[in-house]
C-alpha cells in the first residue's frame, strides 16, 4: 500500500470527513511528509470506494458547492489493520538488524 492510501484510511478511520479535511489530516497524521494535490486525493478516493474501502457517508451543500464525506468500511478497516501488521513486522526486522550491526534502535519515541 502506499503512504498516501494509508493515511487517508488512516485519517477515514476516526470518523467520516470530506475532502479537505481529509488533505487536513493526511498532512497532520504524516507530520507533512505527505502532502496530497485535490485531483490526487479524488482519484484515490475513487479508487478506495471501488474497491469497497471507502463509502460515501453523507452529502450537504456548503456555499453552493457540494460536499461529500467518507467513511471506512469495515473491509477499510481490516486492510488498514493487515497493513499496520505488516509495516511494525517489517520495522521489527529492520530495527533487529541494526541492533545486530551495533546501531540503537532509532525509532522516535511516540
Amino acid at each position: 500500500m502506499q503512504e498516501p492510501t494509508f493515511f487517508i484510511l488512516t485519517a477515514l478511520a476516526g470518523r467520516p470527513l470530506h475532502g479537505y479535511a481529509v488533505l487536513q489530516a493526511v498532512g497532520e497524521l504524516s507530520k507533512g511528509r505527505v502532502s496530497l494535490r485535490a485531483g490526487t486525493l479524488y482519484a484515490v478516493l475513487d479508487r478506495l470506494t471501488e474497491g469497497g474501502l471507502v463509502v460515501v457517508d453523507s452529502e450537504e451543500a456548503v456555499q453552493g458547492r457540494l460536499r461529500r464525506y467518507y467513511r471506512l468500511t469495515d473491509a477499510g478497516a481490516a486492510r488498514l489493520g493487515v497493513e499496520v501488521a505488516k509495516l511494525r513486522a517489517n520495522a521489527a526486522v529492520a530495527a533487529a538488524r541494526l541492533r545486530h550491526h551495533g546501531h540503537a534502535d532509532p525509532s522516535p519515541a511516540v
